[in-house]
Order: structure tokens, then C-alpha cells, then sequence
């Protein structure tokens, strides 16, 4: 080989080397759009990712996991269940993220959406809590079941911080929008505590509930709310229903601040609601309750 054929070679090598360098990532089997509300003409972005298994099983109909804080957390969501869904270790599932509101500050929608009460000590709008549930009943879930096969019984909550909050404000006002719920780092503190005052409402069908908050998320470890402590006043609100339809993990992740915290409640309570050994488990113990 002459000289001349081995720097066309090289040059051929960098120019392929330069074109994979800058192909984009996608999320394999994923989308994004867009949702009207239709009281207020805002508009959401919406991230959906579908199974693996959603194009070969034509007559399947999938449990559905429902995420606030969608750029944040739909990344997360989706790798982390990546290989326990497709290894057969959790049940297959529709993944859905929900964003903020299009030409909106994210801390702006999000401190506005998922607070339960109007803090007048805020400087950003807060208390539109019941208005975003009230989006998600009569907005989100009708797309996403008209347009997916997507089960409207098994619906699966997560959220994180203020999503937290905003989860565990639908648990405690209408707790069965949704069969399964992940709360993580919940800011119970938000207005003196508010949430805790709320009137509550028991659930009239079985649900799931998993709360978990880093062990370091507390002023001491340099945070400026003890969330430990409000994670615990949560826990011990939902153990005062005395609900026989409320099944209730409490978590506390070692060694995790505020900023690292989600990624484990993400997968550990995924795991928990829809793992297969999990779910072996809880069947298991149904069927005994049944015969005893």
C-alpha cells in the first residue's frame, strides 16, 4: 500500500470517527409531547416511554409509572429499569414523566404545581396542587390510555422533594388515583408543615405506599430542612388512618444527602411495587390471608 492510500485511509477513519463521536443519544422506544391544559391553556411537556415487549404483545395492556420532575427523573427511570424490566426480574410497564410548563422556569412551574397551599410567605406562586391533580385526571390519564394500551388500575406515583410532596398530597386527598405510590424526600416542612393538616381521606381500594429519605438529609449534614424528621411525621400520618388498605415501607437510604437520594428511591421502590419477586411474595401472602 502507497503512501497516498494510507493517508486516504486515515482520513477516511477520522471523518467516520468524527460522525459517531456526534450522533446524538435517544432513549430507545421514547417520545415527548405535548399536553393543553385546557383551564388554564398551559402547556406540558410529556416524556413516554414504551416496553420492550409493547410491539410483540399487540393484546398486552401495561401497569404504568407516572413521574413528576420529567427532565430530571425520566433518564433515571428509564435506565435504571432498563435491565431488571427486560431480564424478566420487574414487571414490563409504561413509563410517564411529566414536565413543567412550556416557557416557564422549571422552579417556577414545579413550586407553583406541587404545592398543597398558598404560602404568603413565597415569593413564587404556590397551591396549585389540587389544579395539577386535577390535570392529571382529566388530561394526562386520558391520552395516555387512549393512545397506549395503559392500564387505568395499575397506576404507580413517584416523585421526588416537592414531587414528593405533591404524591403524598394525593395520597392523603385521593388516594386512589393511583395503586401504587414512591415518595421520596417528601418537603413536608413546606408551609409550617401544611400537608399534615390536610383533610384526609382513607382509600376505599388496596394501595401501596413506599416513602424513603437519605439519612444525611438533615441540618446537621448541611441541609436546610430536617426531611428525616418530616419523612417520619408522614409515616406516622398514614399509620393514624389505621387503614387495612394501606400496605406501608418506610426507608431510610445510609449515607445519601437531598441531591443524591432519588436514584435509590426510584429503583428500590420500584422494585418493592412491581418486582416479580416482590409481587411473588405479596401474592403469597394474600393467598395465606385467604385460607387462614
Amino acid at each position: 500500500m502507497n503512501l497516498l492510500s494510507k493517508l486516504i485511509l486515515v482520513i477516511c477513519a477520522l471523518a467516520c470517527f468524527k460522525l459517531s463521536a456526534n450522533t446524538p443519544y435517544e432513549i430507545p422506544r421514547s417520545n415527548v409531547i405535548q399536553l393543553t391544559e385546557l383551564s388554564t391553556d398551559r402547556v406540558y411537556s410529556v416524556y413516554i416511554q414504551l416496553p420492550k415487549s409493547y410491539k410483540n404483545k399487540p393484546d398486552k395492556t401495561y401497569p404504568v409509572i407516572y413521574v413528576t420532575d420529567a427532565p430530571y427523573t425520566f433518564p433515571i427511570v428509564a435506565g435504571a429499569t432498563r435491565f431488571p424490566m427486560n431480564s424478566g426480574k420487574m414487571q414490563q410497564a409504561i413509563i410517564v414523566a411529566i414536565g413543567y410548563e412550556k416557557g416557564s422556569a422549571g422552579s417556577n412551574s414545579r413550586i407553583r404545581d406541587y404545592t398543597p397551599t398558598f404560602a404568603k410567605s413565597w415569593k413564587k406562586q404556590t397551591g396549585n396542587a389540587k389544579g395539577h391533580i386535577q390535570f392529571l385526571q382529566s388530561t394526562v390519564f386520558p391520552f395516555i390510555e387512549k393512545n397506549y394500551r395503559a392500564s387505568n388500575l395499575q397506576r404507580t406515583y413517584m416523585g421526588h422533594s416537592l414531587g414528593g410532596l405533591f404524591g403524598a398530597t394525593i395520597l392523603l386527598t385521593t388516594p386512589d388515583l393511583f395503586s401504587n405510590y414512591i415518595i421520596g424526600s417528601p418537603s413536608v416542612w413546606f408551609d409550617n408543615n401544611a400537608l399534615l393538616a390536610l383533610k384526609v381521606n382513607k382509600p376505599k381500594l388496596p394501595i401501596r405506599v413506599y416513602i424513603s429519605v437519605g439519612a444525611m438529609e438533615t441540618p446537621a449534614f448541611g441541609e436546610g430542612q430536617n426531611m428525616v424528621e418530616g419523612a417520619q411525621q408522614l409515616v406516622q400520618k398514614i399509620k393514624a388512618l389505621k387503614s387495612d388498605n394501606i400496605e406501608l415501607k418506610s426507608v431510610v437510604i445510609e449515607e445519601a444527602i437531598h441531591a443524591t437520594a432519588f436514584p435509590t428511591t426510584a429503583i428500590q421502590g420500584l422494585d418493592w411495587v412491581l418486582g416479580k419477586a416482590n409481587i411473588n411474595t405479596n401474592l403469597h401472602k394474600s393467598l395465606s390471608n385467604l385460607t387462614n
